[in-house]
């Protein structure tokens, strides 16, 4: 959850939607994001709406305790706020932050909450990220029981000179560790999270960690590129030379490897970033936002989008407990999306995905750019579908350029 928000009308003060926002609810698939804003030692790459113990003090709201009181306070608010129809949730996601920094009783007290206010919908998929030093196997029985049923560890690299400059504190042993846990505790679903592009990461060190990630055989990697954030550690380090900013080059053949390990390891790609196992294993709680699904982002800053209506909450987890505590949407600001908008977010999004982009969503200007693209080697037209080719994928931002002029 990025630490900045967008510029926006001003919320209600209850949170209210407009009326054309409900009018297609049920219609999309929908899903529950939970953002616990709390960490153990704040990353210098991170540039999340995340805070550790030292940040927030003892402030009344910002207690690990009493957040997930909270948390369960907007889900009630929410099922006020959509109204009496039937509304499964069809995914559920814990992200941070670290969300293991709170007990599992918290955690799954949330998830209690969303089953007696909307009910899970038959195999809905329950998703908690983790780093591999603040869970034990107790923790992931527990989750588990409770029922979380997908857990994404945050691995980021094999090599510890690599997570140091990262600030990662985790040892790289405790990896495999705690994807056994996560096996013996009965999850079915185990994702691994990766960063590539680290200042002093050299090739070797990538194939390292690929190798690492799937020799513990799991169901789902995602492999991002380190980017330097503003405002960031590493902005700062990188800003006075301390470290060098990660090289396009590399980063493009670090892709590729990626691609070429992960794919003989038999993990499609499924996003530009992401890869599976099979159709299953693939995080449908994100899928829901690359395809205009509608979902309800709690915690502090945390991002909602319900019929064409976005929100986002306050940031600070203390004026977000206060206004919860007083009846009071944690509503910041929204923005109404009009078609055009709509239409280009799905340009945005869709084009990432193997399943590709539907021609007919292009303007007349973006059908014209097809043929270069094409001819460029970044895009292929399959039954009436733009598909991005390997090389489009490392290219996706250029090929959105061309598709959006």
């Amino acid at each position: 959850m990025p630490s900045t928000l967008p510029d926006g009308e001003p919320s209600p003060i209850d949170g209210a939607l407009p009326s054309h926002a409900l009018q297609t609810l049920g219609q999309r698939p929908f899903g529950f994001y939970v953002h616990v804003p709390f960490c153990a030692v704040r990353c210098g790459y991170c540039d999340f709406n995340t805070y550790t113990a030292a940040e927030l003090g003892h402030s009344p709201g910002a207690s690990r305790a009493g957040y997930a009181a909270s948390v369960i306070a907007e889900i009630r608010l929410a099922r006020k706020l959509l109204g009496d129809r039937d509304l499964p949730v069809q995914t559920v996601f814990f992200g941070g932050g670290t969300p293991t920094l709170l007990s599992p009783g918290a955690l799954t007290s949330i998830v209690t909450a969303l089953r007696d206010e909307f009910g899970l919908a038959p195999g809905a998929e329950v998703t908690i990220e983790s780093n591999p030093d603040s869970v034990s196997v107790a923790d992931l029985e527990a989750l588990r029981a409770g029922g979380v049923n997908r857990v994404s560890f945050g691995m980021q690299s094999a090599v510890p000179s690599v997570l140091q400059v990262l600030d990662r504190t985790h040892d790289p042993a405790r990896v495999p560790q705690v994807v056994s846990w996560a096996r013996q505790a009965g999850f079915d679903q185990v994702s691994l999270d990766l960063i590539y592009g680290t200042s002093g990461e050299s090739l070797s060190d990538w194939r390292h960690s690929l190798d690492a990630a799937i020799a513990l055989e799991p169901d789902h990697v995602s492999a991002y590129a380190l980017i330097v954030e503003e405002g960031t550690a590493l902005a700062r380090q990188v800003r006075r030379g301390a470290i060098a900013r990660p090289d396009n080059d590399d980063l493009a053949d670090k892709y590729g490897v990626a691609d070429v390990v992960l794919s003989a390891a038999g993990l499609g790609w499924y996003e530009v970033s992401n890869w599976a196992r099979d159709e299953l294993a693939r995080c449908q709680h994100n899928l829901g936002y690359w395809a205009g699904a509608d979902w309800w982002g709690a915690g502090p800053g945390a991002h909602s989008h319900v019929g064409g209506v976005r929100w986002w909450n306050v940031k600070h987890p203390v004026p977000y407990a206060d206004r919860l505590a007083g009846g009071v949407s944690p509503a910041a600001g929204r923005e109404v999306l009009g078609a055009e908008s709509r239409r280009v977010e799905r340009v945005l999004l869709e084009i990432r995905l193997a399943t590709g982009l539907p021609v007919d969503v292009l303007d007349e200007a973006g059908r014209a750019a097809v043929p270069d693209l094409a001819g460029d080697g970044l895009v292929e037209v399959v039954a009436n579908t733009l598909l991005l080719t390997q090389r489009g994928r490392l290219l996706a931002d250029a090929v959105v350029r061309g598709l959006l002029p």
